[in-house]
């Protein structure tokens, strides 16, 4: 016998229903926080940086390619890693691809960011087989600017990164080996979105938002959600290329 409780088409229609009230009201409520992140003062960005890429050295304002927005995704994938992107960012990552040619239509550029350098970014994005430009933060102050990576004495002032390095959860170990990195250099990196608008030839960042909030998660993980049975917790993630089958 199935585990879940069983019922009447009628039994349903009536659960179903309830719980579209709720739904209807966590959409109003998305509605107002989308309001309000529309709301955000743009802040000039008034700090030159200069980029590696896959066509050369680029500027913050080149990366926006002809357009007026730019959306990038932060990889954690710090230069002391020796085996690879975090899985779970690589997971998210594998779905941007399809999404390029709609937001490029819609006046936004999207990329990756990582701190690892373009040769290391340049080869993992092959293996993976993204099309998305992916950029390189290497001994630049970006990331550490906006957020986006922590440098050392910083990450050791921040408790819960503290604790997790001290007393680490087998799957965070697991983790560790998966990235080729110790936990104190692994977890400095932030996997966030960051997006940035370009006026009147003033690049202008709008907006940041880091794990865990569900923005930052992959796709397929909103589909699950949808699935009839309830996921295990299960924190490990693999790449796509290292499932056991």
């Amino acid at each position: 016998m199935p585990e879940h409780k069983i019922g009447t088409r009628e039994q349903w229609q009536a659960a179903r229903d309830e719980l579209a009230k709720l739904e209807a009201e966590q959409a109003e409520r998305d509605e107002e926080v989308k309001r309000k992140r529309l709301d955000l003062p743009w802040v000039p960005v008034e700090k030159e940086y200069l980029f590696d890429t896959e066509g050369g050295k680029k500027t913050l304002a080149e990366l926006f390619d002809g357009r007026s927005q730019l959306l990038a995704y932060n990889i954690m994938f710090g230069p002391a890693y020796t085996k690879g992107a975090c899985p779970g960012c690589s997971s998210l990552a594998d779905e941007l691809d399809g999404g390029l040619v709609h937001l490029n239509h819609r006046d936004v550029t999207l990329i990756c960011f990582s701190r690892a350098p373009i040769e290391r970014l340049t080869a993992y994005k092959k293996r993976m087989g993204w099309q998305f430009p992916y950029v390189s933060t290497y001994d630049t102050d970006f990331a550490f600017d906006f957020g986006l990576a922590l440098k050392k004495e910083q990450a050791q002032e921040v408790p819960e990164i503290k604790q997790l390095i001290d007393d680490p959860p087998d799957w965070l170990e697991e983790w560790s080996d998966q990235v080729g990195a110790e936990l104190e250099d692994g977890m400095r990196e932030n996997p966030s979105w960051i997006a940035f608008a370009r006026e009147n030839g003033t690049v202008y960042h709008t907006y940041t938002v880091a794990a865990p909030d569900p923005f930052v998660a992959p796709y397929f993980t909103f589909l699950l959600e949808r699935t009839p049975k309830e996921q295990p917790e299960e924190p490990r993630a693999w790449r796509k290329d290292e499932y056991p089958d």
